[in-house]
């Protein structure tokens, strides 16, 4: 997609090419009398455009006489005449479209509908250059086989002039500025709805916009995976109590056997010392006197 620089030099030309094509419809020169043979010693220049005739004489003065019968005149003038005026219309029709669709501009509406607008206009300024193209490039191949053509005498033979010129230079112009303009066909990027103002903030809040739902999306989804985790971290931390429980009461009853074992040991240390004797059973005294 072109940049709004790229468009405004675009709408230059555009604007260019359609004052070109006015002007080129209007001249009277399309085609001037060539200086050929005896025309050179006279001081008479003869012109033909598609709307009148003009002669311009060696005293200065300058007619013009109007094309007043349309049937009379041959093919080529006429499909000239009708093509030149739809190219002036297309492009003024483009030059209007174009003004909706630059990225410069506030009104138009957002940057897809400002894209899809200004194709619409780069195919108005495509249409409008062909059909500029078409009867400058028809009426340059009549002139040069009419004076290419020796039964025609040399008074009577014409060469183009600056107003074929004048149509092919707008034609290029409304060309290129149609092909720019249909270069910014919106993308998926470009992604604000069509309705909306095409201010460079809007956008961007258009996006946030919709970017929050996916976002709330997201945090659900992980609220909803973390509820379904949270149950098995939840036993596996109430068994690792339970098992440190067991390994603190498993070492309390390994210390109170061990204390146990001590005092066993510090009492029969006391028994077996020399000057405190143990006391015998009296079964066991008994079961010796038997004995004996």
């Amino acid at each position: 997609m072109p940049s709004s620089t790229m468009q405004m030099f675009a709408f230059i030309l555009a604007v260019l090419g359609v004052v070109s094509a006015t002007v080129a419809t209007l001249l009277p020169n399309w085609k001037v009398s060539a200086d050929v043979g005896s025309n050179i010693m006279t001081a008479i220049s003869q012109m033909q455009g598609l709307w009148m005739d003009c002669t311009w004489y060696s005293t200065g003065v300058f007619s013009c006489s109007l094309k007043y019968s349309v049937l009379a005149l041959p093919a080529y003038l006429q499909t000239a005449r009708t093509t030149m005026v739809l190219s002036c219309m297309m492009a003024t029709m483009g030059l209007c479209l174009a003004a909706l669709g630059l990225k410069c501009t506030r009104w138009g509406g957002s940057y897809r509908s400002k894209g899809h607008t200004a194709i619409s206009a780069g195919a108005c300024f495509i249409i409008a250059g062909v059909l500029c193209l078409v009867p400058a490039s028809w009426f340059t191949n009549e002139v040069i086989t009419t004076f290419m053509d020796s039964k025609v005498p040399k008074s009577s033979k014409y060469e183009p002039g600056a107003a074929v010129y004048v149509a092919f230079v707008s034609a290029g112009f409304l060309l290129a500025a149609g092909v720019i303009f249909c270069l910014s066909c919106p993308g998926r990027r470009g992604g604000p709805l069509d309705s909306g103002s095409s201010h460079p903030d809007k956008p961007k809040q258009q996006k946030l916009r919709q970017e929050q739902p996916t976002r709330d999306q997201q945090k659900q989804q992980h609220r909803e995976q973390q509820s379904q985790t949270e149950p098995p971290e939840r036993e596996e931390s109430h068994r690792e109590k339970l098992h440190q429980e067991k390994l603190q009461a498993d070492d309390c009853q390994q210390e109170k056997s061990v204390n146990l074992e001590r005092l066993n040991l510090e009492k029969d240390k006391q028994y077996h010392s020399p000057s405190r004797t143990r006391n015998q059973d009296a079964k066991a005294v008994y079961i010796l006197h038997d004995y004996v």
